[in-house]
């Protein structure tokens, strides 16, 4: 977690004028950022940044005793990690020009406009944050380091990839920001939400919901809740699970299935953390942690105009992706000895002890429905099991001869270490592939002299004709 958390969103107001600053911090406390100091005394800025975190500096250029256009390179030389924005009564460029050139993050022109503040004040936490977060994972990743190993506890792997995911949410988690999990059907998205409400330290709820197969109505109405006499039956007014989720984290799940005024509404939620209750023309403000996940391709979706466009990119701040388990194959010992462990447990049973050659067979298969298509397929084989040796049955009859899943891309690199056979397959080819390939290959070479082609693959004319008989025609032929 990143270690200056606590006050990731304060902010301080730098201003001579007792009503600006007054009025500053009303506006900044209404749009939901709650810690803002102020200071009308510019001469003691540097001592007060000096034993108080602060996120980011509004700060006014006119001021007696030390100016803003004096304090701002102060600030920039031993603070720089804190975005500042500039504010003057005086609308003149070269001043603006100026201040950004000395490392000002924006510029305000005063009397402020509301709108305007919150904007700038919202980018500037933003690129803080970024900017935290970037310096962070740095550190993560060239020490390899792991502070909360019990949080993740639940998700069984030994998986580098997997480790690398850890890292990123325990330096994300400290964010409000938005963080959107991807992955195959079965992969633990679930799994992954509720590791980063807990490494957020959120003393509210951890509240989930299910977006499949909800029309905008009930959507709504479950997310936002609804006023009294909204429609018919609501003869109450009732609290949404945002209401629930507030100080915590609403988790959304199956976002990809979402209609489009639906998706309108969670683009307001992420935007402004704002919402209408069905009904209501009053907004309320948000003060949930979002975290959502999908097992679709957006960007097919968006290209298909069933998916908004602004929305995905409001959704990609923090981005995480839930590898298949078909890629994660050093996890399968690991992922079968503890689901034997917990069905026999759960069906209390003694945990049987599983033939060698099982995890290879699980290897070999592609597993459409991931971890959670895995944890079924033992507990179903530990129900049947009587005693001795667990049996393969139960596996073969789901396996049976299948190979491995073809990836998508036969002509893409390997990754490091991969077997160079999937570079040109795609796959772990058959003999019978291999031979195909290498019988197409000689027969190119030697411009469909079946003789020549013969003698570069080490067998007679006659064989070689034989099994050209047998396979598609070669080209040259």
């Amino acid at each position: 977690m990143i270690k200056e958390n606590k006050h990731m969103q304060r902010i301080l107001l730098i201003d001579d004028d007792a009503q600006i600053l007054e009025s500053c911090q009303s506006c900044l406390n209404s749009s939901g950022y709650k810690d803002v100091l102020t200071e009308s005394d510019s001469r003691t800025v540097m001592a007060l940044l000096a034993r108080e975190d602060v996120a980011i500096i509004v700060m006014d250029l006119r001021m007696p005793h030390l100016s803003g256009h004096e304090l701002l390179p102060q600030i920039v030389s031993k603070f720089p990690q804190i975005p500042v924005i500039v504010a003057t009564a005086s609308n003149d460029v070269d001043t603006a020009v100026n201040c950004i050139r000395e490392g000002a993050f924006d510029y305000l022109v005063k009397p402020i406009e509301v709108k305007r503040l919150v904007t700038s004040v919202k980018k500037a936490l933003e690129l803080r944050s970024l900017s935290s977060e970037l310096s962070v994972l740095k550190d993560y990743m060239f020490t390899d380091r792991l502070d909360h190993p019990d949080t993740f506890r639940s998700i069984v792997t030994g998986n580098k990839g997997m480790r690398a995911i850890f890292q990123y949410l325990e330096v994300i988690s400290g964010t409000r920001q938005p963080v959107m999990i991807t992955g195959e059907t079965g992969t633990g998205k679930e799994l992954i939400a509720r590791a980063i409400h807990t490494l957020s330290g959120s003393s509210g709820e951890y509240v989930a919901l299910n977006a499949a197969g909800l029309d905008d109505n009930m959507f709504s109405d479950t997310l936002f809740g609804h006023r009294k006499g909204a429609f018919t039956g609501a003869d109450q007014a009732r609290d949404g699970l945002i209401t629930r989720a507030a100080g915590g984290t609403l988790f959304l799940d199956e976002i990809g299935d979402l209609n489009e005024m639906s998706q309108v509404k969670l683009l307001r939620l992420l935007q402004e953390q704002e919402y209408y209750p069905v009904g209501s023309d009053f907004i309320k403000k948000s003060e949930a942690r979002i975290v959502l996940a999908t097992n679709r391709d957006l960007l097919d979706l968006i290209k298909r105009g069933k998916f908004r466009n602004d929305l995905y990119y409001r959704l990609c701040g923090h981005r995480v992706h839930l590898p298949p388990l078909r890629e994660r194959l050093d996890d399968i010992p690991l992922l079968l000895d503890h689901f034997l462990g917990a069905s026999a447990c759960c069906l209390g049973k003694k945990k049987p002890t599983p033939p060698p050659g099982l995890a290879v067979l699980l290897s070999l298969y592609h597993f459409p429905g991931n971890v959670r298509e895995f944890e079924a397929l033992v507990y179903d084989a530990v129900l049947r099991h009587t005693a001795g040796v667990l049996s393969m049955d139960t596996f073969r009859a789901v396996i049976g001869d299948e190979r491995p899943a073809q990836k998508s891309d036969p002509a893409a690199h390997p990754p490091s270490g991969e077997n160079p056979l999937n570079a040109i397959f795609g796959h772990f080819p058959t003999i019978d592939e291999v031979e195909e390939y290498m019988i197409r290959e000689a027969m190119k070479l030697s411009k469909g002299n079946q003789g020549m082609a013969g003698k570069i693959l080490g067998m007679g004319r006659q064989t070689l004709n034989k099994r050209l008989k047998t396979q598609s025609p070669c080209p040259g032929e």
